[in-house]
């Protein structure tokens, strides 16, 4: 078993002239295709005035994990990097990262995108912000 932060972020898409993104970092443990236990979940949304951009994206996930009291490798889908190769996130992170492999991982990856995404229409709600 081993620790990751699985890593999602809902609304990259413009509404009413900005960007309002919900990023859901979830720190859990992993075995090779099960999350084994969630140990913490913390969640941050951001308004952006222009379209993200890949250092935006890096950011708002570092934000969020730092919010963990939590070590463990950040892992993302690769769309959520613009597609980039490993080494342009990689190296752009305080702390280890890589795309998902393990089955597990996919699972940890949807638990956060659930989150992010639930969160995000909660708080468009809440906020009157018309999406």
């Amino acid at each position: 078993m081993w620790d990751i932060i699985a890593v999602d972020i809902s609304g990259r898409h413009r509404i009413e002239g900005g960007y309002y993104m919900v990023c859901a970092a979830a720190a859990l443990t992993v075995s090779a295709d099960h999350i084994e236990k969630v140990k913490q979940v913390k969640i941050l949304p951001v308004w952006l005035k222009r379209a993200p951009g890949l250092l935006d994206v890096v950011q708002l996930i570092e934000d969020t994990a730092n919010q963990l009291s939590f070590e463990g490798t950040i892992v993302a889908e690769k769309g959520d990097m613009y597609n980039q190769p490993l080494w342009v996130p990689e190296s752009m992170f305080s702390r280890p990262f890589k795309y998902q492999e393990s089955m597990a991982e996919r699972r940890a990856i949807e638990l956060a995108h659930h989150i992010s995404l639930s969160a995000r229409n909660l708080l468009i709600k809440e906020l009157n912000i018309e999406a």
